[in-house]
């Protein structure tokens, strides 16, 4: 598991607005603490439907990442989950995904 990996995962049936059910997530936590090999991982969860929300980014579906379908990362709905809720990597987002999601959660949480 790495930084920018597209995984599955099994969010549970949602309350509200939160991101549920079973679907694809990209993971936010850092290689450096991924080595420790933690039993949670951060995970912001993707979805098919777009809108133009400035928390939300596109990622484009390609041979790297697995995707088959256009998807918006709901950096806004990031979240803890345990390790066995994760499949295996099916790809990875790159870089500038990678990056545009971590400067989006910046801007959220107020962190530099």
């Amino acid at each position: 598991m790495n930084f920018g990996d597209v995984v599955t995962v099994d969010f549970g049936t949602p309350i509200g607005s939160e991101a549920g059910f079973t679907r694809r997530a990209v993971i936010a936590t850092a290689d450096a603490f991924l080595r420790f090999r933690p039993s949670t991982v951060f995970v912001v969860p993707l979805t098919t439907t777009p809108r133009t929300f400035p928390s939300h980014v596109g990622v484009e579906p390609d041979e790297l990442n697995g995707l088959t379908a256009a998807s918006c990362a709901l950096v806004e709905q990031m979240r803890a989950v345990a390790v066995e809720r994760c499949s295996r990597a099916d790809g990875n987002v790159g870089p500038v995904v990678s990056h545009q999601i971590l400067d989006v959660l910046s801007m959220i949480t107020g962190m530099p």
